[in-house]
Formats: structure tokens, C-alpha cells, sequence
């Protein structure tokens, strides 16, 4: 950072006043490892909801990722796990919230939902997120959810699965079922996507303590099949949700909640290469964390098809663009 803002020093004093210069090395660490990092999660949200339109009706995926090298195992320090919501439509981070030591991702869920604006939009979490006080935290922040059943729920799990085998035998003759498919084919690739979703006090009866999920509407099956270099694989998901029993909406969700995924976490490996990141000391591996998500919504707003990585490159060597980045938002 020293370093770039010394060759920029001429284009930063158009900006800034700098009275005794650029900052050095040390001097950058000492202010990013004494920042308040919440404050600073919190005021990062705060600049995407005045910035960003998020749209009503899109999903909003949550998930976590591990910052891998920020550990220190000479003071016992672990490497940090940040929880992120990621807008899947507008392509931008919402925002996100370290997981305390001796913590999960459970506890810090509500905590990042406190700091956003989700109101109008569906709400996506993997297993771990498959918790009765999640979806009322997601409920209470106006939106709706939907989320993936693993074996952490086991019994959900086991009569989700039950119920679906029953509806098979029956052809769902009789319940309130929807149904949707799609197929994609690429590069010698087809993918077939098949989504049941059923919306039926019948099948709740017989659901365990369906009642404690605040405002369940639908329970989903979601199967994925894959032919590829003459192999064929077949994948069973199985979610619930507080959405009405919208197939085709409910598989799209399910879609856009790896975005997180694909879009970012591994934009944030390749592009920013933070797995890589060693700077580990007070407050720094989350304050800059959210400097990465800063520059990613950034990056996303402009309209070229260069990619990520290229537009990062061209900013730090082209003053006109780095400038039109900064003031299309």
C-alpha cells in the first residue's frame, strides 16, 4: 500500500490534503489492526444500502468462509471465519461478520441480519444454517427462506425423505404438489435439474415438530443429474422453505445460492488471492476482508467485459479508469 500510494502521490493530492506525506508501511498497520471491526462491518453495510438497490424477490445467499493464513500458531491465534450475504442478482457483497472464537457460523447468522436490509428477499443457508431460530431470525427480518435439510437435521431429514418416497408411489396423486425441470448442455455436458415442491397439511402431520419452523409453507426436493464423458451422476437435495410451493422459483434459488460460492468466494481466492493474505495482527485479517468485498462491489459496477482480475490490473495503472471506477458509484 505504501509502495502504490507513493507512485500515486501526485494523483492522491488531488484528493487528499497529505500534509506530511504518504503514510508508511507501519503506520497502515498500526490503523487497519486498530480499527473497530464492527464498526467498520457496520459501516460498510450502511454504504451498500445507500449506494446498491438491492432488488426485492432476489436471493440473498449467506455463507462462510476461513481467511486460511491469517492464523498465528505462535500466539495460538486460528485463522478467522467470516460470514458474508451476497446478493445474487446485483452481483454484490451485502455484507458479512466475523465468527467469534469458540463460536459457529450459528451465532453470527443473526448478528449479520441485524445489519442488513433483506426485507422482500429469499434468504438462502446450507445445512449448518437449517436452525428453528435462523428462520425465525430470517422471517423477523421480513424475508423468506429456504433451507437446505442434511443429516444435521436428521430427523427432518429422514421424513422429508420418507414423504418423498410416499408421494413417488402415490404419483402424488391427490397432494398439493408443484413440479418444474430444467436442462442445461454445455461443452458436451448435460445437467437436468428436477424440483418438487409440496405445500400440503397432510404431509406436515407427518413432519416432527414441523411447527416449531416459523411460517413453513413447502418442503422441496431437488434432484440433479449430470451426463458428462459418458458418466452419469444423480444428486437429491432436500430444503424447506416459508416461499408458497413455486417450483420453478424454489429451484432458482437453490441455483442462485451457489453464486456465493462461484462468484465470490472463489473470486476472493483467485482475484484478491486472500488465502494467501499473512496479514494476521489485532483487527487487520477482518478489516481487510471487508476492504476485498469494498473492491469487488466496485469492480462489479463497472460495465466492461474485461474480467475481475484485468480491471483490478488496469486500476492500478490507469488514473482515468481508477477515477470512473470510483465515481460510477
Amino acid at each position: 500500500m505504501e509502495t502504490f500510494a507513493k507512485a500515486k502521490e501526485g494523483w492522491l493530492k488531488r484528493y487528499l490534503e497529505l500534509p506530511n506525506g504518504i503514510p508508511s508501511h507501519d503506520t497502515f498497520g498500526r490503523v487497519f489492526a486498530s480499527l473497530n471491526a464492527e464498526a467498520f462491518q457496520a459501516g460498510f453495510s450502511r454504504w451498500v444500502q445507500a449506494v446498491f438497490r438491492v432488488t426485492k424477490g432476489q436471493v440473498v445467499a449467506i455463507d462462510g468462509k476461513t481467511v486460511r493464513r491469517s492464523h498465528d500458531q505462535t500466539i495460538g491465534q486460528d485463522a478467522i471465519h467470516m460470514v458474508s450475504a451476497w446478493a445474487s442478482q446485483n452481483g454484490i457483497a451485502l455484507g458479512q461478520r466475523k465468527v467469534d472464537d469458540k463460536s459457529n457460523e450459528i451465532t453470527a447468522i443473526p448478528e449479520l441480519l441485524r445489519l442488513l436490509d433483506v426485507s422482500g428477499c429469499i434468504v438462502t443457508l446450507d445445512a449448518m444454517g437449517c436452525q428453528k431460530d435462523l428462520a425465525q431470525a430470517i422471517r423477523d427480518a421480513k424475508a423468506d427462506y429456504v433451507l437446505r435439510v442434511k443429516d444435521n437435521q436428521s430427523h427432518l431429514r429422514q421424513d422429508l425423505e420418507d414423504w418423498f418416497i410416499y408421494g413417488d408411489q402415490q404419483a402424488f396423486k391427490g397432494l398439493t404438489v408443484d413440479y418444474h425441470q430444467t436442462v442445461d448442455k454445455s461443452n458436451g455436458r448435460i445437467e437436468i435439474r428436477r424440483c418438487w415442491a409440496i405445500a400440503d397439511p397432510v404431509a406436515f402431520e407427518y413432519i416432527r415438530h414441523y411447527d416449531a419452523w416459523t411460517d413453513l409453507q413447502t418442503i422441496v426436493r431437488v434432484q440433479r443429474e449430470v451426463h458428462a464423458q459418458g458418466k452419469t451422476s444423480v444428486e437429491t437435495a432436500y430444503y424447506i422453505s416459508s416461499l408458497p410451493n413455486n417450483a420453478a422459483q424454489l429451484l432458482e434459488a437453490t441455483r442462485h445460492h451457489w453464486a456465493i460460492e462461484n462468484s465470490f468466494h472463489w473470486v476472493l481466492d483467485v482475484t484478491f488471492r486472500e488465502d494467501d493474505s499473512r496479514i494476521r495482527s489485532g483487527a487487520s485479517p477482518q478489516n481487510m476482508a471487508v476492504f476485498r468485498h469494498l473492491a469487488l462491489n466496485i469492480l462489479k459496477q463497472d460495465p466492461s467485459k474485461m474480467s475481475l482480475k484485468q480491471k483490478r490490473f488496469r486500476a492500478g495503472l490507469d488514473d482515468a479508469f481508477l477515477l470512473a471506477l470510483l465515481t460510477r458509484i
